[in-house]
């Protein structure tokens, strides 16, 4: 089955009007807000918690997600975004047979293939959650490993955000002290397509160094496009990373927690 994930976090109903207007045929819709993120609670939270386990099983449900299929998931911003939320939070419930469509939407058009517009549904299917709390890291343990020179804290957001530079989203502009930059945006070619997987190998071994994969932790702005960098070092062969899900816009929701710039 396919998940069209396109979405803005300038305009939350852009993605759903482009993909009323065309999507791949046969794909049904998933919004980042809706879909796949909890409420927030100010002071709390960040901007996009992870959903309670029962809601994305309701979701995932009446996608019709069929159980031993396979998931295809696309948006338009080189998986960056809604796709990879979906991947993740596919394979975090115990769904393995998900894969994130490269080069996304324009690749799709630009292959010359087909496209349809209108709203798209599946006939409803029981989801079974198989939780893998292991995938995750929380704010509890970020306090710690964050100081702790056998773990590896990675920041998913561009450079000049890391460096509490062009800080447009979050109140609070810097990054979690002993992190290091990984700007997602170097998973990627310039049409938008990911490196080889030889590319990306070199790329994270530089920045793992002797730290095994099982003790990297991935953040960005609220715990979304971190993700990429999971799906990149996969890709590359180097293993599964853990995601600090509530990121920096939860970090920074306790006054008591160091930054840096």
């Amino acid at each position: 089955m396919l998940v069209d994930a396109r979405f803005s976090l300038a305009d939350p109903g852009l993605g759903r009007r482009k993909y009323l207007e065309a999507h791949i045929p046969g794909a049904v819709y998933a919004h980042l807000d809706n879909d796949l993120s909890g409420p927030v609670i100010q002071g709390v939270t960040g901007r996009h918690p992870l959903p309670e386990v029962k809601h994305a099983t309701e979701i995932f449900s009446s996608w019709g997600i069929p159980i031993d299929g396979q998931v295809v998931v696309y948006d338009d911003l080189g998986g960056a975004l809604a796709a990879v939320r979906v991947w993740w939070m596919l394979r975090w419930l115990g769904f393995y047979s998900v894969a994130v469509l490269d080069g996304g939407w324009q690749e799709w058009l630009k292959s010359g293939h087909p496209t349809c517009g209108g709203e798209e549904t599946r006939q409803a299917c029981p989801f079974i959650a198989k939780q893998h709390p292991g995938l995750l890291v929380s704010t509890k343990e970020i306090e710690t490993l964050r100081q702790d020179p056998s773990w590896l804290l990675m920041d998913a957001r561009s450079a000049d955000r890391f460096h509490g530079e062009n800080e447009t989203i979050d109140p609070v502009a810097g990054h979690i002290p002993g992190a290091v930059s990984a700007a997602y945006a170097g998973n990627l070619n310039p049409d938008g397509t990911f490196r080889t997987a030889a590319r990306l190998r070199s790329h994270y071994q530089r920045l793992l160094g002797d730290v095994p994969i099982e003790r990297v932790a991935v953040y960005c702005g609220s715990g979304v496009t971190s993700i990429h960098n999971i799906l990149a070092m996969l890709h590359a062969g180097l293993g599964e990373a853990r995601l600090y899900a509530g990121s920096w816009s939860e970090w920074i929701t306790d006054p008591s927690h160091p930054i840096a710039k």
